[in-house]
């Protein structure tokens, strides 16, 4: 193939993939508008300020007197609308002792967790059905991957808290045993979809707020 040619090609993918790159230097969320696929709508820039760049929310621990012990934050884009567009976001974990983030999936985003106190318990699953697991200390990263199921557990004896960044303004969230157990199913329905006992069913659906 002629060298020119080869030249050719590499400038016409070049050019054809920078074309689809933003031309704006950001594109600030207004929350009034619309979220679609592609994020909200952008705010005027005469109307953005600073503090649309800064989430002073993630310095606070949230509340873990509840059922899982456990408490996330999110920085996503609807508290925080700088980040519409860019591609991230980011949340705090806080897991009191015994505390539990309950097998969940972001749809939309793989997650990257660093842990800044205690020792955490996390896992994903594969859609091959392999277990990831590793308890993690503080200064510990683990990544996982987009649209997985995943989990955190505290395993310390004292408070644990993380952070964690997403590769997606909207990360998405689902967690199993809401959607198994706080919906409206028939709970036969579920006995057959899940092989679990129908008298446990509707003692968690009677926890988690479900019916049916």
């Amino acid at each position: 193939m002629p060298q020119y040619y080869i030249l050719f090609l590499f400038f016409l993918i070049f050019f054809s993939s920078s074309s689809h790159a933003s031309v704006q230097d950001f594109c600030v969320a207004d929350l009034k508008g619309p979220d679609g696929p592609a994020g909200y709508p952008c705010k005027s820039p005469a109307n953005v300020t600073v503090s649309d760049f800064v989430f002073s929310g993630l310095a606070k621990g949230g509340n873990t007197t509840n059922i899982i012990k456990a408490a996330v934050t999110p920085a996503f884009v609807a508290q925080f609308p700088g980040v519409n567009g860019l591609g991230l976001s980011m949340a705090r974990l806080d897991l009191a002792p015994g505390g539990v983030i309950p097998f969940h999936t972001h749809p939309g985003a793989s997650e990257i967790l660093v842990v800044t106190r205690g020792h955490i318990t996390a896992g994903f699953v594969s859609s091959a059905s392999t277990v990831y697991l590793e308890t993690l200390k503080k200064g510990d990263v683990m990544v996982f991957p987009q649209g997985l199921l995943h989990f955190q557990v505290n395993a310390a004896k004292i408070h644990s808290s993380a952070f964690v960044s997403f590769s997606s303004a909207s990360p998405g969230l689902q967690i199993l045993d809401f959607a198994l157990f706080a919906n409206n199913l028939p709970s036969a329905l579920v006995g057959q979809t899940t092989f679990l006992d129908l008298a446990q069913i509707k003692k968690l659906k009677g926890v988690l707020g479900g019916t049916g």
